[in-house]
């Protein structure tokens, strides 16, 4: 074990599952498994007691292992720790040398100990383990002092049945649910700020992803078409690799400008896309359709004109995004590392042909009188029909 280091890894929900815990639980497994052994293929991953134990080379950076391990979704925190015999002399000498190897790394002057004795049958309990393991620390590191409210740094030791454990940090996950354990969903994903945010999100909550990008070439540039694999790149560091069906709406959009009211162009366009959607979803056997559509943000996100949209489709239509305020979807796409790519200014499919006033308030008898002068089934047909199909993993494009 001399050449591994261990770390904690504690899930979130996962411990509330009652009798499906156990299926959660090796899911997870699974996944963080899968996960680790790309950089370590010899790492040794179980469960024990409620937390996972990961020993994984110790040549490998912490903040590699680390941010590997708390991207998986379903997991709450990781500690890296270090282990002791459970022998009260032997916990607290451990403990001074941790401390004494985070001395020489950063200026600590005071520190507190909080101890868990999981195991009842252990001898001392958690408070007296406390002070004697602080004690231990005192006598080796002179400079430092206690302080229980607000100290440098925390040492936490945990006595368990198995052994004993070390630590310092509880470094947070994005928790939520192993990836799987939740059906499948499809995105419809532009190049913009929403729609990858809803689909990790969805993700985090154990979906598996498939996604359909829309373009209008040659009105909208190859290079936008770019944008959005880097950003599905980027989603499959965290849910592996997607399936992204790309569709051209340019004769659709064609159509409907030829054809119908100016100023219901958006509505009629975004009714396509979700018709489109739909028949793609249920050949890859999707149980949902997901948009990152945000209410009342431009004219066809309003709770009219969602309706008329969904009205087209039968398949269920999850909006993760569909009340959170506009900074804090953009201080999520910051977090997973989308928001730099969706703001480069190349144009989507929406841009084109856009109607100068757009209805706001969309009444679905109009709506459908317009479409009574298109071929629907044929146009949607045709487009299902010439998707292309883009597979893109985690390995395509360089995650921060």
């Amino acid at each position: 074990m001399n050449n591994k280091n261990l770390y904690i890894v504690r899930c979130g929900e996962v411990a509330l599952k009652g009798m499906n815990k156990p299926y959660f639980e090796r899911v997870l497994l699974e996944r963080v498994r899968a996960a680790v052994r790309v950089i370590d293929p010899e790492a040794e991953l179980k469960w024990i007691d409620g937390l996972m134990f990961a020993r994984v080379d110790r040549t490998l950076p912490r903040e590699t292992v680390i941010r590997t391990i708390s991207r998986v979704f379903g997991i709450a925190s990781v500690s890296p720790a270090v282990e002791a015999e459970k022998d009260i002399e032997k916990i607290g000498e451990t403990a001074a040398d941790f401390m004494m190897e985070l001395m020489e790394e950063e200026d600590i002057k005071t520190f507190k100990v909080k101890a868990k004795r999981a195991d009842k049958n252990f001898p001392i309990p958690s408070p007296e383990i406390g002070r004697i393991v602080g004690a231990k620390i005192l006598k080796r590191a002179k400079v430092l002092r206690v302080d229980v409210h607000e100290p440098d740094c925390q040492i936490f030791v945990d006595v368990r049945r198995e052994g004993a454990y070390v630590f310092r940090d509880k470094i947070k996950g994005f928790g939520g649910l192993p990836l799987g354990t939740n059906g499948r969903g499809l995105i419809l994903m532009s190049g913009g700020i929403d729609s990858p945010v809803a689909a990790f999100m969805m993700a985090k909550r154990g979906m598996r992803i498939d996604a359909v990008h829309f373009h209008s070439y040659p009105y909208t540039s190859p290079m936008a078409q770019k944008k959005v694999e880097r950003l599905c790149g980027v989603l499959a560091g965290y849910m592996g690799t997607l399936r992204m069906h790309v569709v051209n709406l340019l004769p659709i959009q064609e159509e409907i400008v030829k054809n119908c009211p100016e100023e219901e162009t958006t509505i009629l366009v975004r009714r396509f896309m979700m018709r489109i959607a739909e028949s793609i979803a249920e050949k890859q056997k999707d149980m949902m359709l997901i948009t990152g559509e945000d209410l009342g943000q431009v004219a066809s996100q309003t709770a009219e004109a969602l309706v008329v949209t969904d009205a087209v489709v039968k398949m269920p239509v999850m909006r993760p995004l569909i009340a959170m305020d506009k900074v804090d979807i953009i201080d999520k796409a910051k977090e997973i590392g989308t928001y730099d790519i969706s703001i480069e200014p190349y144009e989507d499919c929406c841009t084109v042909f856009l109607p100068k006033h757009p209805v706001t308030k969309p009444k679905l008898e109009r709506i459908e009188h317009s479409e009574a002068k298109l071929d629907v089934e044929t146009l949607v047909k045709n487009a299902v029909e010439s998707a292309e199909i883009v597979e893109i993993g985690p390995d395509a494009y360089a995650l921060s």
